[in-house]
């Protein structure tokens, strides 16, 4: 097996013409991305002279996403580069789980052990996780976020379950 870039041990279905599959692709789904956001944005009131609406920031970062999508699959038609690389679903899967996991405990367990627990969850995504260190970013960044939100902030976040609290 060769360390050139481009040449995959498996065969491409894209054309020839495609010198950097993995950047094409990325620039493809990256154009994609934006077209959808330009889409969802399509309702939202935009830019009344000097004012922006709720749409103004939308499209605009909308169309950057494409320009730039389209920047890297350019790169992708005109650079070589590497093959696409299999995906590897372990790290998406946990950091949506640990997403889904603080946004159904936030309410009855409080940030403190929501966001605690929702980091631990993250954690697991990667093999490499080192837990004694990730123990300790898990309670730094937790006490991060109670003295950021509800402090700071000024937001009204209970902090621990009621329960503890009574």
């Amino acid at each position: 097996m060769s360390d050139t870039p481009g040449h995959g041990a498996g065969k491409s279905i894209l054309p020839g013409w495609v010198k950097g599959p993995q950047d094409f692709v990325g620039g493809l789904a990256l154009m994609a991305l934006a077209l959808f956001a330009l889409w969802a944005s399509r309702d939202l009131q935009g830019m009344h002279g000097f004012s922006f609406g709720a749409g103004t920031a939308p499209r605009m970062f909308a169309v950057l996403l494409l320009v730039l999508g389209f920047g890297v699959a350019v790169t992708g038609l005109l650079n070589e580069g590497p093959a696409i690389q299999k995906y590897h679903w372990r790290g998406p899967f946990f950091v949506s789980l640990a997403i889904i996991s603080f946004a159904f405990t936030i309410r009855p367990l409080g940030l403190v052990i929501s966001a605690f627990a929702s980091f631990l969850i993250a954690a697991l995504g990667t093999p490499e996780t080192r837990w004694g260190e990730a123990l300790i970013v898990g309670v730094l960044l937790t006490l991060g976020c109670s003295l950021l939100f509800p402090y700071a902030l000024g937001l009204p976040f209970q902090l621990f379950p009621r329960f503890m609290i009574q």
